[in-house]
């Protein structure tokens, strides 16, 4: 029950969240997809990068620790393969909605001949702009991600270090995200607030105060925070009861249950038709746990992977190598992206032998 009430807890509080966060961007003055990027991943992914502070900084033993570094693992995995199959599952979810909807329009008539059965959710996933810029954004994490995996299977005295050069990577992105500047339209005038809904907190306003923006902002975060640590804890507790280990549970359940906000949000943006908003926050929160957690690890752990952890790495980075592989070739769709999904379940049939 306490997993159910978690779960919808972490979904509503989503909605508040991802509503705020669009008008904190537009109140910020930089652009939609740095929304997608940097706020709102920023925002989601703090929780599970405080999980990992604690774990690395406070651990009194090495297994204390390496909990830190699991989650600096998993992380990633789940969002380069859950968070975008969840993704790729609504955007045919949602085109298969407007085709109903467009032959019921039409008394039955066939929608694949008609403008409309194009939905908007298609329509900005085929973008060249939006996959050009997603692909980047895998480029990036793939190239951290291989030097964090490698660094976990060698040993040398400055390995520590290293760590400042993963928060260095990630300022850069930072920077050249934020450079984007805000959305303008052919006047160059600022167009982000035109497809805003109303602020929750004050949804009679047109144009809410920036105090109302920022306090559901920072309540809808609190929320998921809470939530989420709930949610983790029902979980490992629950593994057990149905026959899993906790081993099993720390590295294939907890990821997922980590990642939900992220996957929650995806959720509520492809449902709005806000995809790009959608791909970008997830895009954004793998770039944030390939760095952050990674510089907390390396600065306060061994940094070294036992086979469980290296089998998590080659598996995201398969993963990333399949998107970018489709991106390339212009054929990103809401199943090519379901697809990716496939890769977990690859994960959790290669998992449980090297535990065992």
């Amino acid at each position: 029950m306490l997993l159910i009430v978690c779960a919808v807890v972490i979904y509503l509080a989503c909605e508040w969240f991802v509503n705020a966060v669009e008008w904190l961007g537009l109140r910020l003055k930089v652009g939609k997809t740095a929304v997608g990027t940097i706020l709102a991943a920023f925002g989601t992914a703090l929780p599970e990068s405080v999980v990992t502070l604690v774990a690395v900084t406070t651990g009194a033993t090495a297994e204390a620790k390496d909990i830190g570094v699991g989650a600096a693992m998993g992380g990633p995995l789940a969002l380069g393969t859950v968070a975008y199959g969840v993704t790729g599952a609504m955007l045919v979810l949602q085109r298969r909605k407007k085709r109903a909807m467009v032959l019921a329009a039409a008394g039955g008539g066939s929608a694949d001949q008609s403008p409309a059965d194009q939905s908007p959710v298609e329509e900005a996933l085929c973008s060249a702009e939006v996959t050009a810029r997603l692909a980047k954004d895998q480029h990036w994490f793939l190239a951290i991600f291989v030097v964090k995996v490698a660094l976990g299977l060698v040993a040398f005295a400055f390995k520590p270090a290293l760590g400042l050069l993963f928060f260095a990577a990630y300022a850069v992105y930072f920077w050249r995200e934020m450079r984007g500047g805000p959305d303008t339209n052919e006047a160059g005038e600022h167009d982000q607030g035109e497809d805003l809904a109303p602020l929750k907190l004050q949804s009679k306003a047109t144009s809410p105060a920036t105090w109302a923006v920022v306090t559901q902002t920072v309540a809808a975060l609190a929320v998921i925070f809470a939530a989420s640590q709930l949610f983790v804890k029902q979980l490992e507790a629950v593994g057990p009861m149905i026959g899993l280990s906790s081993a099993v549970t720390a590295l294939l359940l907890a990821p997922i249950a980590t990642e939900l906000p992220e996957i929650m949000n995806a959720i509520i943006w492809v449902r709005q038709g806000k995809t790009e908003l959608a791909l970008a926050n997830i895009s954004g929160a793998m770039m944030i746990q390939a760095t952050v957690p990674s510089g907390l690890g390396l600065l306060f752990t061994s940094w070294h992977f036992d086979n469980a952890l290296l089998w998590s790495g080659l598996v995201t980075m398969a993963a990333i190598v399949y998107l970018l592989a489709t991106m390339r070739a212009g054929k990103l769709s809401g199943v090519r992206l379901g697809t990716a999904a496939l890769f977990y379940i690859v994960f959790a049939i290669g998992l449980v032998p090297l535990i065992n």
